[in-house]
């Protein structure tokens, strides 16, 4: 045992991903919402009372309610299909034919090892091969996935495959610079630190069009 919990916080110290997809049990979602969040409440109501905390007094009797309603419906509501963005498309009739490129898309996110939270800014971007999506469907995608308990190179991943479904080309790149405050403000305490990820499909692993959108974005990592 001591030797599987050794190895199990040197994956989340060290922020590995050991899955592509989010690790979700076949019955994630037979509970209703309702029910999700009686029981979270109570979850966090031990942890309160085992760290010593008084729930009668007025400002914490609140708490496990309002932190059972921000898991189940806000930080990590992008678990559910059921809210999962529609991605409007359209004919791209105006024959733009360049790169578009959404950036400063602001990520909120949650760290899967610490349950802390992640913070940054995603850039993504396409080429059109005949389709075109609404503008904001960007930013509504990386914020479905990004409310998730997350690590952040699975994120950037799930952002280009979606956009890559929904718009029919394999020519769609994003990059993720956010800060972790599970190494911020824990562990190596590092408050400077942050953390860039990529992924690019298609035309984007050609250098000079990978480039190109790494101008665009200001960003001067090399890939």
């Amino acid at each position: 045992m001591a030797h599987n919990d050794d190895f199990q916080d040197e994956i989340g110290n060290n922020h590995i991903a050991t899955n592509a997809k989010n690790p979700l049990r076949k019955d994630a979602f037979d509970l209703s919402d309702e029910k999700k969040i009686e029981s979270i409440k109570k979850d966090v109501e031990s942890i309160l009372t085992t760290l010593g905390m008084d729930l009668t007094d007025d400002s914490l009797s609140g708490t496990p309610n309002r932190v059972a309603k921000m898991f189940v419906k806000e930080i990590f509501g992008g678990l559910s299909p059921l809210k999962k963005p529609k991605n409007s498309t359209f004919a791209n009739n105006y024959k733009y034919g360049e790169m578009l490129v959404e950036k400063n898309i602001t990520v909120y996110s949650t760290c899967e090892h610490h349950l802390l939270p992640i913070v940054g800014r995603a850039h993504v971007a396409y080429i059109s091969n005949g389709t075109v999506i609404g503008l904001s469907k960007m930013n509504r995608i990386v914020d479905y996935y990004a409310k998730r308990p997350q690590v952040q190179e699975r994120l950037t991943m799930q952002i280009v495959q979606e956009l890559q479904i929904a718009l029919g080309t394999d020519d769609v790149a994003c990059v993720i610079d956010a800060k972790h405050l599970c190494v911020n403000s824990r562990g190596i305490k590092d408050i400077e630190s942050s953390t860039v990820t990529s992924e690019f499909g298609g035309k984007f692993k050609d250098e000079h069009t990978r480039r190109e959108f790494l101008d665009y974005i200001k960003l001067d990592t090399k890939f």
